[in-house]
């Protein structure tokens, strides 16, 4: 599901599954080297997370037998592999990945067009052979480790040429790809609560802010993994009781539209 928010104020409860327009909205980053781990961790926040990212960690742990024991579960794959590699390779490797059922799929748009190109001609050839539905391409502009985001403008125009139908972005970058009018999706790693140190992330952004920011996608991993587990750290912290919803009403490709609330605070992510 391709989503698009904004910043209408509502309430919500941390208890309460989230609806189905929610969950498409909240990724969980399955950060882990065992699948069963990652397994356990995908049951735990399914009624929440809607979407489970498979980074190379996992990957490398369990390669694309992980995909279908995530899809069972409900949830839709995120396939964050960030392909960098010539054209051919990148387009080969995209077949393969398309062919798995999964939702997203990332590459570098530092690869240049004729890579990102060739990557979601690939993805989308290799689903049509299986009978599915192409996965989305993110463009992956600028990693939010790096505190230099200087090339982000002219990766996001190689993202948008090459037919991605995605970028991945820090908050930061937000309204530039807005204010260009792109109708792409956008996902959002580097999410913090509020007074959370950044790890080793450079360009940050509370939940609140980014749901305000309009980001569609939001990936959670280490705040998520640190948590005492969906509604606790309320019950312990009465100021983390209040949430705000974001909400759009967006045009999607084909003329639909959709709207939902998105419940998030900018304290905790569970």
């Amino acid at each position: 599901m391709r989503v698009r928010m904004d910043s209408r104020g509502t309430e919500g409860t941390a208890r309460e599954p989230a609806t189905q327009d929610v969950r498409a909205r909240l990724a969980v980053a399955l950060d882990v080297a065992d699948l069963d781990a990652a397994l356990e961790m995908a049951r735990l926040v399914a009624p929440w997370f809607g979407v489970a990212k498979i980074g190379l960690e996992l990957w490398a742990a369990a390669g694309p037998r992980s995909v279908e024991p995530i899809r069972g579960l409900g949830l839709e794959v995120f396939c964050d592999l960030k392909l960098h590699d010539i054209p051919t390779t990148v387009g080969r490797a995209s077949r393969v990945i398309g062919g798995l059922g999964v939702a997203y799929v990332t590459l570098h748009a530092s690869g240049g067009t004729a890579m990102l190109r060739a990557g979601v001609e690939g993805l989308a050839a290799g689903a049509s052979a299986a009978g599915l539905q192409a996965p989305c391409a993110l463009g992956v502009t600028v990693l939010t480790s790096e505190p230099d985001a200087s090339h982000f403008d002219e990766r996001l125009d190689t993202a948008v040429a090459s037919g991605c139908g995605g970028v991945v972005c820090s908050v930061r970058e937000l309204d530039r790809v807005r204010s260009g009018n792109h109708d792409l999706v956008t996902v959002v790693p580097g999410i913090r609560p509020a007074g959370a140190g950044a790890d080793d992330q450079a360009r940050v952004g509370t939940p609140g802010e980014v749901a305000r920011a309009g980001g569609d996608v939001l990936v959670v991993g280490r705040p998520r993994h640190r948590c005492r587990g969906p509604g606790r750290c309320r019950e312990e912290d009465p100021r983390r009781g209040r949430r705000r919803a974001g909400r759009r009403l967006a045009e999607r490709r084909g003329g639909a539209q959709a709207a939902a609330g998105l419940p998030l605070g900018d304290r905790c992510v569970c």
